[in-house]
């Protein structure tokens, strides 16, 4: 997500109604459970016996206050009346205006693009008339190949960049090879270009679209990064310099680049595929996402699952066993071959978009249609053919430590914890003191395991100096950092972060489980501080049901929880979070005015994989609104998870127990500071 303009920054009015400041929830916690007397995390106006506070606190006007109502009003300032309390808030942004920017076009959906595939190695005749296979031009490295126009105005403009970067790229082992798929443009003109440049590269002047086609080209600017197993790495524009309305006096995001520096440190780049702004070329029959005639090992199905599956299925990975040799898979054939039938494998579990309709989210993890038809025509044929050990892609390095960079300040637990071979471990409540002397922003962090395999998740949350920490939430209250299986690791878009106050103590919750040998484990959690000030806090607001009662034997039991929006609520992500009944999750919006729509339909909900979310586009929520939360859970005996269907589940800590909390992340604006004196 980029960031957003200036017209679109937020008032700072928003921070009247701050939803879960750490330093005010810390300060009101023994408060709350003074009046909350029989510790059922809710506060009646029995209970409190003070009419006029009970009506402040109960946002949502359900003759209840909650935990988490009880610390947005105690962490937001004092007001004079409780109709200034209610007032509108001025956000300075309206959902229109949200509506009106562009799903973020440097991240369209990779996978879709052929990132990870092998390119064909076609016949091409340069613009001497030679005959040539793409391969010739391969450098030791890879090969770029830059599509280009002689009549285009964006191509014309981003010449004297390819030219720049031709001998750059030669340094490096990386060949550079031009493309024109227009046949009607003059060759004289094309010659004329090139001279003028002072290019040496091969030209390419096409009369079939047959290298453009292969390749699914669609634009006169769009390049192509390919490894020397001519693999796709990347795809998109060469930088941010050009496009139809702008042109820069210098790229600020140098995407190829970036990614050449990647492909030479033996990584798949961050941003695999960009929009390429420019004049948009036909789809040609080549390019249509067709199977080969026989799917091979190396040259199909081991790129797949190195694309989908090899980042977790590999020696020291989050699964169970690996999946990067021909052997490998062999021998898990039939469980392969089930997952991607029952579609729980790669995880990702959100509902497909209606058709026509694009999905919202910015990391899409689903496998395309044409991976799952062609690992299932592999998985299902009866010789699996080998092929051609040439066409194997070269072997990824697994990242064997921080994925966000060099962290600025490592976290770690305050001991390591010794757990045992088998049984069910509590959960680890841990608290580490920070030694910050100033308040910093966070703008990336990760959590990392020094031994994945017994982690199962973990909830981090910052507390300011001087407050009690307490552990008794459990996830309740919301999360400053999460790790989750396949979810360790976030960096917030550029001008968002999240505040670690100075002297703050940081807690971690930690659910281990034991995986068959004995173990110390002493997690980190690792900090990448914003260079530059931040315009965006990123908060988290829960939305929990603790009143959870799950009859036994029940394999359809439906449970709700709902918060009502007293204010607009920029929305970033969301991630939803039950234990092993659950079966289904779904978020809802329900307008004041206007029917409920879906904002997040989980219809497999699975505890092993709790995914966040994340919107191409940040969404407005509308003061008035009410967010509902719907979980179903299967406490009968045909759970094969279920620890004990003669049971009444309620909830609890552990995964025995049960919860059901959806949790929203979004933003708010941080007020600029004050001008030093004189300044």
């Amino acid at each position: 997500m980029p960031p957003l303009p200036p017209r679109f920054r937020l008032h700072a009015t928003v921070v009247v109604l701050a939803l879960s400041d750490t330093a005010s929830m810390a300060a009101a916690a023994d408060a709350f459970n003074r009046y909350d007397r029989n510790r059922d995390g809710r506060v009646t106006a029995a209970e409190l016996n003070l009419p006029a506070a009970f009506a402040r606190y109960d946002l949502d006007g359900d003759g209840v206050i909650t935990r988490a109502e009880f610390d947005q009003v105690s962490a937001a300032p004092a007001r004079t009346s409780r109709a200034a309390e209610r007032a509108p808030v001025d956000l300075g942004i309206t959902a229109a205006d949200l509506a009106s920017l562009p799903a973020d076009p440097a991240h369209p959906r990779p996978a879709e693009l052929g990132i990870g595939r092998q390119v064909p190695d076609v016949r091409v005749t340069d613009l001497a008339g030679r005959a040539h296979r793409l391969s010739d031009w391969r450098g030791e490295a890879g090969l770029v190949v830059a599509v280009t126009s002689a009549t285009c105005p964006l191509s014309k403009r981003y010449l004297p960049s390819l030219a720049a970067l031709e001998p750059e790229l030669r340094a490096q082992g990386i060949g550079l090879v031009l493309v024109n798929p227009f046949a009607s443009e003059d060759p004289a003109e094309i010659r004329a270009q090139l001279a003028a440049h002072s290019f040496t590269a091969p030209y390419v002047h096409e009369v079939d679209r047959a290298l453009t086609g292969a390749l699914g080209a669609r634009s006169t600017t769009e390049v192509f990064l390919l490894d020397a197993t001519r693999t796709l790495v990347y795809r998109g524009a060469l930088d941010d310099q050009y496009d139809l309305v702008r042109n820069l006096p210098a790229p600020r995001q140098p995407h190829l680049r970036r990614a050449v520096a990647a492909l030479l440190r033996g990584e798949p780049p961050e941003m695999a595929a960009t929009a390429a702004p420019g004049c948009d070329l036909e789809a040609t029959p080549a390019a249509a996402a067709t199977s080969p005639v026989a799917v091979t090992y190396p040259r199909d199905v081991a790129r797949i699952l190195q694309q989908h599956c090899v980042s977790c299925h590999q020696p020291g990975g989050v699964a169970p066993f690996a999946l990067d040799s021909l052997a490998a898979v062999r021998d898990r054939t039939r469980v392969v071959r089930r997952v991607l039938e029952e579609r729980t494998m790669p995880p990702w579990f959100a509902a497909p978009p209606p058709p026509g309709t694009p999905a919202p989210w910015a990391h899409d993890r689903s496998l395309p249609e044409r991976d799952r038809a062609d690992l299932l025509a592999w998985l299902g044929s009866a010789d699996r053919p080998e092929g051609d050990p040439k066409d194997a892609p070269l072997t990824r390095r697994a990242p064997t430590g921080w994925t966000i960079g060099k962290p600025d300040l490592v976290v770690p637990l305050s001991r390591a914890y010794a757990i045992p071979a088998g049984g069910v471990m509590p959960y680890q409540f841990d608290i580490v003191t920070t030694t910050l002397t100033e308040d910093r922003w966070v703008s990336a962090y990760e959590i990392l395991p020094s031994a994945r395999d017994v982690v199962h998740h973990v909830l981090v949350n910052v507390h300011a100096p001087g407050g009690p920490v307490r552990d008794h939430e459990e996830g309740a209250t919301g999360y400053w950092a999460v790790y989750v299986p396949g979810n360790g690791a976030h960096i917030y878009p550029e001008g968002f972060a999240r505040r670690l106050p100075a002297g703050s103590r940081v807690s971690f919750q930690i659910h281990y489980t034991p995986s068959g040998r004995p173990v110390q484990e002493r997690l980190q959690l690792g900090l990448v501080f914003a260079k530059v000030p931040p315009r965006y806090e990123v908060r988290t607001l829960p939305i929990p049901d603790r009143d959870l009662r799950i009859p036994p034997g029940a394999a359809h039991h439906v449970e709700t929880a709902s918060r009502r929006l007293p204010y607009d609520l920029p929305l970033l992500s969301l991630m939803a979070h039950l234990h092993v009944r659950g079966k289904a999750f779904r978020f809802e919006l329900l307008p004041p005015d206007g029917a409920p729509e879906v904002l997040l339909d989980l219809p497999q909900y699975d505890f092993n994989w709790q995914l966040r979310y994340d919107l191409r586009q940040p969404r407005l929520l509308p003061r008035g609104s009410t967010v509902r939360v719907t979980a179903v859970f299967d406490n009968s005996a045909g759970n094969p998870a279920n620890p004990d269907p003669t049971r009444t589940v309620r909830w609890g800590p552990q995964t025995s127990d049960e919860m059901l909390i959806g949790y929203l992340e979004y933003f708010v604006p941080i007020p600029p500071r004050d001008p030093p004196a004189g300044g």
